[in-house]
């Protein structure tokens, strides 16, 4: 599939496409979770947290209330404020706060970060899988 025709599928231009390949620009967050319903791959193998994909056939939906509550629960599983949770991620407080209230859709950058910082998978916070950890 070429970049254009994927452009065509996300409404985006190829040039834009073309910038997600190459880390130029990151992909917005509702547009991978497309990519991963449409061709069946876990978040986790999308963005390199694993090199092993697990086909969940589960569709999901950027929920931004669903995503905060199991961000609060992870947070609350390491006993740290959300202050000292978003520090390690090189997170502000108050973008924290947004996601985890759902007041905001986290970015796919902030939550790669909260995943590699956590050793937690992508598809367990977005609700795939109730398994935190990365499959290996």
């Amino acid at each position: 599939m070429t970049q254009i025709e994927l452009g065509f599928i996300f409404g985006v231009s190829g040039k834009t496409v073309s910038g997600w390949e190459t880390a130029t620009d990151p992909i917005p967050f509702n547009k991978l979770i497309r990519f991963s319903n449409l061709y069946h791959y876990s978040l986790d193998f999308i963005v390199g947290l694993t090199r092993h994909n697990i086909n969940y056939n589960v569709q999901i939906k950027p929920d931004k209330v669903k995503i905060g509550n199991q961000l609060k629960k992870l947070r609350n599983s390491f006993n740290l404020s959300q202050q000292k949770f978003a520090e390690k991620c090189g997170l502000s407080q108050t973008t924290y706060s947004h996601y985890e209230t759902g007041l905001n859709l986290i970015t796919t950058t902030a939550i790669f970060s909260i995943c590699k910082t956590y050793n937690i998978s992508m598809d367990y916070l977005v609700g795939r899988t109730n398994n935190p950890k990365i499959a290996k």
